[in-house]
This record gives structure tokens, sequence and C-alpha cells, in this order.
């Protein structure tokens, strides 16, 4: 028999007798575990602002057009409400303010001809997260865009020279529960678990024992 024939048939041999490859598809690489951790993750890193929804003490301006009487600047009430003309009392808290629009367009329909509101967030004072403790200056604050654990403490002064920098405690609402997290100020500061430094939502308390 030829050499080269004997050669072209052990070759086969080997191709057969041969385990598949692995396949890997383009791209794809093993992701590593999240890190557990003690801040919220729904709060972090949020891909879009929410609509505003409108809250007590809420200062609107409200707009009918070509009806000066039915028009004004409001506070919304801790009852979430406001007085109009006509209208009396509406339910603002909770709706967002083309919500409160359509609201008052229906509630002025008996009463005019057509009408066209126009809301506006004059001021926004529902917003706020609070922080007492061992900070200079404890009190409620009103947010005016996104803010951090570590922004808030400094917007209140800083800590105290005796706080007790590794159990800060950012307690928060929902759902009918109260949910708390413990916050490390020193391991941020050390670049570490940057993820407890989460951004705050309406209604927190930061406790700074």
């Amino acid at each position: 028999m030829d050499i080269r024939v004997l050669v072209i048939a052990a070759g086969m041999l080997l191709m057969i007798d041969a385990p598949p490859a692995l396949s890997q598809g383009a791209g794809e690489k093993l992701s590593p575990e999240r890190p557990v951790g003690s801040a919220p993750t729904t709060a972090i890193g949020a891909a879009a602002t929410p609509r505003y929804v409108i809250g007590p003490d809420d200062v609107l301006q409200i707009v009918f057009w070509r009806e000066k009487d039915l028009s004004g600047e409001v506070v919304v009430r801790s009852d979430g409400r406001i007085s109009l003309p006509l209208l009396n009392d509406v339910v603002a808290a909770g709706r967002t303010p083309e919500e409160l629009r359509t609201a008052l367009i229906e509630g002025a329909s008996p009463f005019i001809a057509d009408p066209n509101a126009t809301v506006v967030v004059k001021e926004s004072r529902s917003r706020k997260v609070f922080i007492t403790g061992s900070v200079e200056r404890p009190g409620p604050y009103v947010l005016t865009g996104r803010t951090t654990v570590i922004q808030l403490i400094a917007m209140a002064g800083g800590l105290k020279e005796f706080a007790d920098k590794k159990n800060i405690v950012v307690m928060r609402g929902g759902n009918g529960r109260q949910v708390s997290y413990i916050v490390d100020y020193r391991s941020i500061l050390r670049r570490e678990n940057l993820e407890q430094n989460f951004d705050l939502v309406p209604g927190d308390t930061v406790l700074v024992p």
C-alpha cells in the first residue's frame, strides 16, 4: 500500500476520535458575582428620572387661559389638596402636574366652555430628607436633584468630632414597612464599598450616632 494512503487514513482516524471543541459565543464572558452590600440597589444609578409627583407643601402656579379668577399661586395642604374658586378642594398630592391639569380641566368643564389650564411646580418643598444626630446642622433638607448620603452629610455641615462614622443609619419607609441600611463613612472615604453612598429618596432619614 502506498505510504501516502496510510498517512491520510491515520489522519482521518484521529479526526474521528478527537472530542468536539467547546464552543463559546462571540464576546461572551463570565459575569462576576455582585458583591453583597447593605445599600438599596434600586436607588443606585437610576437610568431615567421619574416624573415629578406633587406632594404637600409644594407651591403650584395654576393658570386658566382667560380665567383670572381661577388662576393663581397655591400651596398644597397637608391633606394633599388645593383650593380654587368654583372647584373648591382638588386633590393634588400623588399626581403629576399633567394629571392635575387634566383633573382641573374636568372639574372646570361644567362652569367654563373649553377650559385650558396649565400647572407649574413653582417651588418643590415636598421632596425632603432628614438628618439627625451628630452633625453640625441637623434637620430637613429639600432634594433639588440627585443627592447621596455623603452629599447630605456635607449639606448638614459634616460630622461632629465624636460621631460614630462606621454605623450611620439610613431609614426608609415604603409599602407599609420600614427598612434601614448601615453606611460606613470611613470606608467610603477610603474609596471602598462605594455602593453604600447611594442616592437618597424623599422621606429618607439619616441617623448619625
